[in-house]
């Protein structure tokens, strides 16, 4: 796999490189060897490093093999950071010329026209998709996101931590986690998974609970956001009751939404409410597969958890978006796109997709199918979950009540959307 390193010019130089840069736009999109260079920033959509390098190896393989004017180049990134990064490579019209997105990422970048439409490659395949795949990378009537996998995330239960609380039936719903908590506790366990960094997604933490409280995080025009109303409290009152009995670890402070060497990883804690396929396996290896338990996503109001479409998008700064189509074209291809589940225990977003997971528990996660919000796409959606991200930390920490953080949040949310009409 090939790994293009850059580095800074020094300064006798720096103009020329700059202009050079402005001029190609993308990311080292020229020409070597009478081919056009391809760069695609791939995130760890596939967990499993060594998976993780077969696959996109194949990718390049077989891509430059049908493509014999195009040398493709995979460059790994890591999740951390990874809005700032691409913010910063979009504002200097660089980057890479195809990159992953999902759909609450999708808009903002649409607004400030880093994005190029697609829709000519990805419309007539369009059948091909899931209902879900198509339109949730769609702004404004264009598509800007060729689909290539589904997530879906649901509950997951430590079978040996609660028979040890003398739990019988794994907890559904919010009443029935508050009922176990104290059972867990005096067990010596924890009650509940939660990712309270601020690099960690309120997809997978905080808007799952807002959802299944009957909430939204943005109103219907998207103009303003509801977060703060009766099902934002609701849902951030039941995170603090159980953080206030020690049914959470205080170690959710600092925790992204990763479950290996977590206190749920490594059997303290009794279940998750955001996990997806691959944790399952990761849990298996250390609680053993017959301990691991996989429901459907809780319920308070409603039953909900984050499931949306990942789609490659292609920088409309690219020297060479044409090269870039291709390759969505040729991504979305059964092949590629059965490979992909294989490797990552997603799913397919096609609905002729020819294999099945060969995961025991992915039936499970399918089921859990139905109940999938796509996230709440908006231009501000990723600023706006830093605010709130942050207000929710000063809950935890007891330096501010529920309502008062979440108006907090929600001043700074609507200030900044009122500047955007």
């Amino acid at each position: 796999m090939k790994l293009t390193v850059r580095r800074i010019a020094a300064p006798l130089t720096a103009l020329v490189l700059a202009a050079a840069l402005s001029s190609c736009g993308g990311s080292d999109s020229g020409s070597s060897g009478g081919k056009k260079s391809l760069t695609l920033w791939m995130y760890p959509v596939i967990a499993d490093k060594a998976a993780n390098d077969t696959y996109w190896k194949k990718v390049e393989t077989d891509f430059e093999a049908a493509n014999s004017t195009i040398d493709l180049k995979i460059e790994q990134q890591p999740w951390t950071d990874r809005d700032q990064k691409l913010a910063a490579a979009f504002s200097g019209k660089k980057g890479p010329d195809v990159l992953p997105m999902i759909p609450d990422q999708i808009p903002q970048y649409v607004v400030n026209g880093n994005l190029e439409p697609v829709d000519d490659v990805v419309n007539p395949l369009k059948d091909q998709f899931l209902p879900s795949a198509v339109p949730g990378l769609t702004v404004q009537g264009k598509v800007y996101g060729a689909p290539i996998y589904h997530t879906v995330t649901t509950t997951m239960y430590n079978k040996t931590v609660l028979a040890k609380a003398g739990i019988a039936k794994p907890p559904e719903t919010w009443d029935e986690i508050k009922a176990a908590a104290p059972k867990l506790k005096a067990a010596g366990f924890q009650t509940l998974d939660y990712s309270a960094s601020p690099e960690a997604t309120l997809n997978l933490n905080f808007y799952p609970l807002l959802w299944q409280a009957g909430g939204k995080v943005f109103a219907d025009d998207g103009k303003s956001v509801t977060f703060n109303q009766a099902p934002g409290l609701k849902a951030l009152t039941f995170l603090k009751t159980l953080w206030d009995e020690d049914a959470i670890p205080k170690t959710a402070l600092t925790a992204g939404n990763v479950i290996a060497d977590s206190p749920l990883g490594k059997g303290k804690v009794a279940m998750s409410f955001s996990s997806v396929l691959a944790d399952a396996g990761t849990a298996a290896k250390t609680w053993g597969a017959p301990n691991v338990e996989i429901g459907l996503p809780l319920k308070d109001e409603k039953q909900a958890a984050l499931g949306l479409p990942g789609g490659l998008v292609v920088n409309a700064a690219s020297a060479n978006i044409d090269g870039a189509k291709k390759f969505l074209t040729f991504m979305m291809q059964p092949a590629q796109l059965d490979g992909l589940a294989k490797a990552s225990g997603y799913y397919s977003p096609r609905t002729d997709a020819k294999s099945e997971l060969a995961d025991p528990n992915a039936p499970k996660f399918a089921a859990a199918l139905q109940y999938a919000v796509p996230g709440e796409p908006n231009p501000a959606a990723r600023q706006i979950m830093s605010f709130l991200s942050t207000d929710i930390q000063a809950v935890l920490t007891g330096k501010k009540q529920p309502q008062e953080a979440l108006d907090d949040a929600a001043k700074q949310a609507n200030d900044l959307l009122s500047r955007q009409r």
